[in-house]
């Protein structure tokens, strides 16, 4: 299973050539709620857009979006101690909660990680 960071999920919404990495699948990619959020500030921050002015990924059948515990989220996430970036701290939480692999270009999160649990784009 793989969970798209917030990056490749911009990425593969856009059809952008770094999504050639992720592997072509039939079945859907995981997305979190903590990344909708992070889309969410970032559209207000006007550093990206949404067309027809807001993000609907209700009908796109690439994209699942996961709900793990909030409770389970937040526990994994205060062991996270190498990053100040409250989004990615949750992503990855969620990541390590389900044991997926984490598709991104953070080189952080890929260096603390390792390429066993990341999938680099």
């Amino acid at each position: 299973m793989i969970l798209l960071d917030t990056n490749a999920l911009i990425w593969l919404l856009t059809e952008h050539k770094r999504i050639a990495k992720l592997p072509k699948r039939k079945h859907r990619y995981f997305v979190s709620p903590v990344s909708l959020l992070e889309l969410r500030f970032l559209n207000e921050l006007g550093r990206i857009r949404f067309r027809g002015g807001d993000l609907d990924l209700s009908h796109d059948p690439r994209i699942v979006v996961d709900d793990p515990s909030t409770v389970q989220l937040f526990e994994h996430a205060w062991s996270i101690n190498w990053t100040r970036d409250p989004f990615d701290r949750l992503i990855v939480a969620h990541a390590i909660l389900r044991g997926w692999r984490l598709a991104t270009s953070d080189a952080n999160i890929v260096s603390h990680l390792g390429p066993r649990a990341t999938l680099e784009l």
